[in-house]
Parts: C-alpha cells; structure tokens; sequence
C-alpha cells in the first residue's frame, strides 16, 4: 500500500506544471516589459528629435527677411551698373545686422550680398543701405523697420560685367542666421536709366 502511494505521488505533477507555467508568465513579462522600454525609448528620441527640428525651423524663419516691392536696375548711358530693392523683416523675428561692406571681403561683412549671371559669379559684392520709415538709427533690421539696400556692380574690386538686355542674374542675400534670400531678375528689352525689374 505505501508502495501505490509512493507511486502516486511520484506521478501526481500537478505543482511542477503550476511552477513551469509561472516561470513561462514571469519570462513573457520580462520580454514584454524589455520591448515596451525600447519602443518608449524610440518614441521620446524621436519627439526629441522633432522638437528640435521645429525649434531650429523657427528660429532660421524668425531671422528671415523678405523683399517687399519692386527691385530698380540702374543703367545710366546704357550699361547697368547696379540694383536696389527694400527689405523686411519677416515673421517680426529677430534683428538681422545689415553693417555694409565694401564687397569682395574688403571689410568684415555680417551679411554677404553675391551676384551670379550666366557667365560669372561674384561671391561678395559692394552694397549700401537706407533705412527708411521707422527706425532706431542702428544698422540692425528690426520689426517694423524698412531698407533700402543698394548693390553696387562697379565695385573696383568686385566688378560685374557685361549685363545686357534679356541677361538674367540672381543676387542672393545671406545673412550670418537665417534663410538666404533669393533673387531673380530678367533685364528689359531696352536699358534705361531706371528699370522696375518687378
């Protein structure tokens, strides 16, 4: 009779079964909770990420400018010898220094003005500028403050040469933080002493 029971209990796995099965829940909790950390790890990397994309966004918009009417080619005695156009402040970001230079790295420019055409590039030309309207008398562009920036393409040291009717150039406005400010133009079919090249 204690011979049955011996062998009974010797089968009766009932225990080990409830104890395999706990330690098979415990390692699907672990493998679940490991793979719950690496994805929430990812998701608050990523939205780190895109933060930081927005924030750098807005800062290179908040120090953008934008060309507000028209842009004038000057050609007296039928050649061109250079362009104005105003500029603004877009988004009422923050102050964009716009300290004149003397073109072709003559002096220590913040914002550099090029020209390109289809036969030359000129990464540094001469440039001027006229606050007009509201202004505080600096030399930094501010909210509500309007300029008149003048490029010069008889610079000695930095000459453009040979524009004509129907050449097309591009001047490009690069400020130390922010967009780079395009513009294309396309000359008239007679040179005048003033263009609207709008």
């Amino acid at each position: 009779m204690l011979k049955g029971l011996y062998k009974s209990l010797r089968r009766d796995e009932r225990g080990i079964t409830g104890l395999e099965t706990a330690i098979i829940l415990i390692a699907f909790v672990v493998v679940a909770s490991v793979f719950a950390y690496t994805v929430l790890s990812a998701g608050i990397f990523s939205s780190q990420k895109g933060q930081e994309a927005v924030y750098s966004g807005l800062e290179e918009a908040q120090a953008t400018m934008s060309l507000k009417g028209s842009m004038f080619a000057y050609g007296p005695g039928g050649n061109v010898t250079g362009v104005s156009f105003c500029l603004v402040n877009t988004l009422e970001g923050q102050a964009i220094d716009l300290t004149p230079g003397g073109g072709n790295g003559t002096t220590d420019n913040v914002t550099v003005i090029s020209f390109t055409d289809a036969a030359q590039h000129v990464a540094d030309v001469a440039w001027s500028t006229l606050f007009v309207g509201v202004n505080n008398g600096d030399v930094l562009l501010e909210d509500e403050e309007q300029v008149i920036v003048t490029v010069d393409f008889t610079d000695s040291d930095a000459t453009v040469a040979g524009l004509d009717i129907y050449d097309s150039f591009i001047i490009e406005v690069k400020p130390v933080t922010g967009a780079c400010l395009v513009l294309e133009r396309t000359l008239p079919g007679r040179i005048d002493p003033v263009m609207d090249l709008n």
